[in-house]
């Protein structure tokens, strides 16, 4: 006999988990027991829960496999859900393990009452994460660990990965079990629907597709590394010789200097040259990119107006969006998809190479700094300037943890991105307060190793008591505060669409303090950098040793460039021009030279590849609920 939450701690480290992220409680004493006394899992104490699910994302995105959060009843839960909801819109395999009152004084017990609380900081929390987990469950009978268990570490990472949830009343906690006795789970219960079969016939015609078009464009996005498919995505580009773009979660997929990469696609991070190049494709194959609407622009019917677009995902219900369709939806596992594809394109000519050179001669023409205007003697540090340095100090196999707003905008059109580096942030949530705890998380992944993180000085007050795990820690994390004196992105949206300022920075409602004394007062040490004195003082950074947190002062002014800007029509209303069509515009002349003539021949090849494309049939689309989810029975999720 073993106690459950023994048990619990068992096999998670024999699912080769090795850190748990965690606030204590008393919800959860059990497991907090079993966890402090196992040799094989390191506990990292946060001091609240949404940096523990925070740090638990990072640590899955630079380990790979499971970040596995413990937390405790009630508010303890509730604290974690907003890393959840970052977890499940990013698509990042995420445990959550929460103690619960014990039974005696549990709701779901007396549902009949309809009682608002009966146990003590009681909280009925899987109701609450069942939209936002694909696994959500309430263990009642201690015999039923196992088959939770398993089933919710399967669906973790199978399918499109996200997180699931696991509660656990006190006193099941405490229960003795006999492993051997209990009933465990069939993964064929959660199929995740795929035509496997059909994968040859689908690779087929796609190496006929790239052998056909013109101007075709394979597009990266972050679902390529969440299927374990980098390698593949990699030698395919090497071999096609044809123009690869990356979505704005998967910057850190091709090195900047690969021959082949053209840019960046996107209505608010994207390049110029990226956006481009989609924009004059008659091809379009987006691998493992769910094409959200910042990427794609609010214009839908603009986007990559020319070109027959080809998805692949993992989760059927991103091909059929109200948003932009596909001609060809596959749902499908990358990975050997991919691999069929990389065999049936072998010897094939599908190179490109006036395209690509073409395609290549916008990356040239368009670089993320525009000098001199961004190095103004008589403004502040540009933070295009600075990130573009910082980028060239790192060296190969860095690791880049971002937060939202203007630490990831900036970040990713000025990122120069070396072999091996890691790059990354929460997209789908992009809430403040994700930079330093997804640092923290993907330091313990290295071992304790050296991450940067880039933070913005609004964003890190969201969690700024995650300093003192740095500290305590003694991680080596880089912290590099962009201060713009508030909200970027809200002063330029309250500038341009209102002209009134409401709490944007100091003069609305917002300050902030120092982040030196404030570093300083947790014990790390650190440094303001300026236009004077960034060059050096990245270079100090990087060279120090534990952590440090570099306090940068850049221009306030400085807005987020290119970006696809809303527009006014002379009428009042608001409209999204295509993503060729960036702010600051260029003038209509130079931009028609970026936007290659269709001619006859074109016509006719879109014609036939839209032929070959309708020639294979989507897959069914699941009756959907409110929420765009597949209709299950309460209690259940369904694998994607």
């Amino acid at each position: 006999m073993i106690k459950l939450s023994d048990y619990v701690v068992e096999r998670l480290a024999g699912h080769g988990v090795r850190h748990v992220f965690l606030v204590t409680g008393g919800g959860a004493m059990h497991l907090n027991d079993s966890i402090g006394r196992s040799t094989k899992l390191q506990y990292v104490c946060h001091h609240h829960e949404q940096a523990c699910a925070m740090a638990a994302e990072g640590y899955a995105r630079v380990r790979g496999g499971l970040g596995v959060v413990n937390v405790t009843t009630g508010p303890g839960g509730i604290n974690a859900l907003n890393g959840v909801f970052g977890a499940w819109t990013d698509s990042i395999p995420m445990l959550v393990i929460s103690g619960q009152v014990k039974r005696e004084t549990l709701m779901a017990i007396y549902p009949h009452l309809r009682l608002r609380q009966l146990g003590y900081q009681e909280a009925d929390i899987i109701s609450m994460v069942k939209p936002i987990t694909k696994y959500a469950a309430l263990v009642l009978e201690p015999a039923e660990i196992r088959y939770h268990l398993e089933r919710a570490l399967w669906l973790a990472e199978s399918g499109r990965p996200g997180p699931v949830w696991i509660d656990i009343p006190t006193d099941v906690q405490a229960a003795r079990i006999e492993p051997d006795a209990l009933k465990g789970y069939d993964p064929r219960e959660d199929d995740p629907g795929y035509a496997v079969d059909q994968y040859e016939a689908y690779a087929g015609r796609l190496a006929a597709m790239l052998c056909a078009a013109r101007r075709p464009v394979l597009f990266g996005g972050s679902g390529v590394r969440q299927a374990g498919a980098v390698d593949v995505f990699r030698r395919l580009a090497d071999r096609l010789g044809i123009p690869v773009v990356t979505s704005r979660t998967a910057t850190d997929l091709l090195p900047t200097s690969h021959p082949a990469f053209c840019g960046r696609v996107g209505a608010d991070n994207g390049t110029r040259a990226g956006n481009f190049t989609v924009q004059n494709a008659d091809l379009l194959v987006v691998v493992g990119s769910r094409l959200q609407v910042v990427q794609t622009g609010y214009n839908f019917d603009a986007f990559a107006p020319e070109a027959v677009i080809v998805q692949i995902d993992a989760d059927a219900a991103e091909l059929s969006k109200p948003t932009v369709r596909p001609d060809w939806g596959i749902h499908a596992d990358a990975r050997p998809l991919l691999e069929i594809l990389e065999r049936r394109t072998e010897g094939v000519a599908t190179g490109r190479p006036e395209w690509l050179a073409w395609c290549r001669e916008r990356v040239e023409l368009f670089p993320a700094v525009v000098r001199p205007r961004m190095e103004d003697p008589e403004r502040p540090l540009n933070p295009y300037v600075f990130l573009e340095r910082l980028f060239a100090e790192a060296p190969d196999g860095e690791v880049f943890a971002c937060a939202n707003g203007a630490a990831f905008v900036m970040s990713s059109q000025a990122a120069w991105i070396k072999p091996g580096q890691r790059f990354f942030f929460n997209s789908g949530s992009a809430s403040m307060g994700h930079g330093l705890p997804a640092a923290i998380g993907a330091s313990f992944a290295r071992g304790g190793g050296r991450v940067i993180c880039i933070e913005g000085d609004g964003s890190l007050q969201m969690n700024v008591q995650e300093l003192q795990t740095v500290a305590h820690y003694h991680l080596p994390i880089k912290i590099f505060v962009l201060n713009n004196n508030g909200y970027l992105s809200i002063r330029a949206t309250q500038e341009n669409f209102f002209g009134l300022m409401v709490g944007e920075g100091p003069g609305s409602g917002v300050s902030l303090p120092s982040y030196v004394a404030l570093a300083q007062a947790y014990g790390i040490p650190a440094a303001r950098l300026d236009k004077h004195n960034y060059r050096i003082g990245i270079r100090g950074v990087l060279d120090s040793a534990g952590p440090m947190l570099a306090e940068v002062m850049v221009d306030p002014a400085q807005r987020f460039e290119p970006r696809v800007a809303a527009r006014r029509r002379q009428d009042g209303s608001i409209y999204s021009p295509g993503l060729e069509d960036m702010w600051p515009n260029l003038p209509p002349e130079e931009l028609a030279r970026h936007m290659l003539p269709r001619d006859t021949e074109d016509e006719t090849t879109v014609k036939s590849l839209r032929r070959l494309a309708e020639a294979v049939p989507s897959p069914p689309v699941a009756l959907t609920g409110g929420g765009g989810e597949p209709v299950v029975e309460p209690g259940e999720m369904v694998a994607r």
